[in-house]
C-alpha cells in the first residue's frame, strides 16, 4: 500500500517536471509539420533556431517568448517552428532539399544564436534577425511583420517612428 502511494507522488512529481518544462515550446512545431501547416493556413511563419548551450536562447524563452503579449499575437498570427541548429539526426525538407538541422541553419545563412527566420505566407524567406529581442521590441517586429510593412518598402526603423502606411 505505501508502495502504491509512493508510486504515485512520483508519477505526479514526473508528470508536473515534464509539463513546466513543456511551457516554452508550447505552440512550436517541428519544421516539416510546421512548414505543412504554414501551407495550410498561408499565415507567415517564425523559425526559432537555437542550441542547447545558448544562454541568450534561454534568455529569450524565459523573458520574451513567455511573455502573455508575445505568446498571443505568436498564436493567432503566425505558425511558429523551432529547430536545435546542432541536431545532425534530424531530417527536414525545404524548397524540394532534404537536411539535417545543422544543413538548414546554414542554408538559412544563421551565423549566431538564438536567430529567427521570419517566412512570409508563401513561405519566401523574408529575413533572418540574429540575437536576443526584448518582448517590448519583438512585439514591435510581429507587427510589422504580420502588417507586411516589407512589401511597402517601410524600413523597420521607419516604422517605428512613422508606423506602416502606403505612401511608405
Amino acid at each position: 500500500m505505501k508502495n502504491n502511494k509512493l508510486q504515485f507522488v512520483l508519477m505526479v512529481l514526473v508528470l508536473v517536471v515534464f509539463a513546466m518544462a513543456g511551457n516554452s515550446s508550447e505552440n512550436w512545431y517541428g519544421f516539416n509539420e510546421g512548414l505543412e501547416i504554414a501551407k495550410e493556413s498561408e499565415k507567415p511563419t517564425i523559425i526559432d533556431f537555437y542550441t542547447s548551450w545558448c544562454h541568450w536562447c534561454d534568455v529569450m524563452d524565459e523573458k520574451t517568448f513567455s511573455d502573455p503579449e508575445v505568446k498571443d499575437f505568436l498564436e493567432e498570427n503566425f505558425v511558429t517552428i523551432r529547430i536545435d541548429a546542432e541536431n545532425k539526426n534530424s531530417s527536414h525538407t525545404f524548397r524540394g532539399k532534404e537536411y539535417n538541422s545543422v544543413g538548414l541553419t546554414r542554408a538559412f545563412n544563421v551565423s549566431g544564436f538564438p536567430s529567427l527566420a521570419f517566412l512570409d505566407g508563401q513561405q519566401n524567406v523574408v529575413t533572418v534577425i540574429p540575437g536576443y529581442i526584448p518582448a517590448d521590441k519583438f512585439i514591435k517586429i510581429l507587427e510589422y511583420m504580420d502588417m507586411e510593412c516589407y512589401k511597402k518598402q517601410v524600413s523597420f526603423e521607419k516604422y517605428m517612428e512613422e508606423g506602416c502606411n502606403e505612401e511608405g
